[in-house]
């Protein structure tokens, strides 16, 4: 099995959390202490995985930037579209999945996989060409969100948004251009937030098979948000949407 180097204190530590993939070796960097890297080394312990102290040496044969820790790991597992889901439906929520149209960019889908999971999404759908691979940058980039959110990869994006149509989505997309604004939207339904990627926006065949397009409102002279940026307003305002239709009282 290829392995690769993870690095960063939020990825290695959430990489043996949650326990997605297989880690083989933890490595310290001379000199490092704290309590985050003291975290790291009893969760690798508590696993049966080996600690290493690492001079500069091992970074710079690996062209890597030193960081306080690394591990070395199996590559993320890829998840299907039924796995989102079922996942959306042990949760007993209704479902959030985010669907990212070529974004290729891994500091991108690593800071969008981040809003997601903390704005309550249940998964991350990615086509197999034309997207950004889940590799250490995107983990380093999602301060380890990655390591949670299960990502599924699928041929096709368009039929992976009538399939979740079939199974009671709403499919909403951005687009700078749109008519209607994202504070007109109800995402307190099951629903698929379509994002597009960077300069190229969302593609003209997965936005005619949204049920609505919707634009955030913006002032300035600068207006455009990057992928990330965006991403993460559409996340937090479903959040907030659901946040407070739970907090309603029931009729009656």
């Amino acid at each position: 099995m290829n392995e690769e180097i993870l690095y960063g204190i939020h990825p290695v530590r959430e990489a043996l959390a949650a326990g997605q993939r297989k880690v083989s070796a933890v490595y310290v960097a001379a000199g490092a202490s704290g309590r985050a890297v003291d975290e790291v080394r009893e969760a690798a312990v508590a696993r049966g995985v080996s600690v290493s102290r690492v001079e500069a040496d091992f970074w710079k044969s690996r062209k890597l930037l030193r960081h306080p820790v690394a591990a070395r790991v199996s590559p993320l597992p890829e998840r299907e579209l039924h796995d989102l889901l079922e996942a959306a439906r042990a949760s007993g929520r209704p479902g959030l999945i985010l669907v990212c149209d070529q974004v290729e960019d891994p500091q991108n889908l690593g800071a969008l996989a981040r809003s997601a999971l903390c704005a309550g999404a249940h998964g991350l759908v990615l086509a197999r060409r034309r997207a950004a691979p889940l590799s250490p940058a995107a983990v380093k980039a999602s301060a380890g969100a990655l390591e949670h959110l299960p990502v599924a990869r699928v041929p096709n994006l368009v039929r992976a948004v009538e399939t979740l149509k079939e199974e009671g989505y709403w499919i909403f997309g951005a687009d700078a251009e749109a008519d209607a604004t994202l504070w007109e939207a109800d995402f307190t339904g099951p629903s698929v937030l379509c994002l597009g990627g960077e300069g190229r926006g969302l593609s003209r065949l997965l936005a005619e098979h949204c049920d609505r397009v919707v634009c955030i409102p913006q002032s300035g002279p600068v207006t455009s948000l990057n992928a990330s940026a965006a991403g993460s307003v559409i996340l937090f305002e479903a959040a907030r949407q659901r946040q407070n239709e739970k907090a309603k009282p029931e009729k009656g």
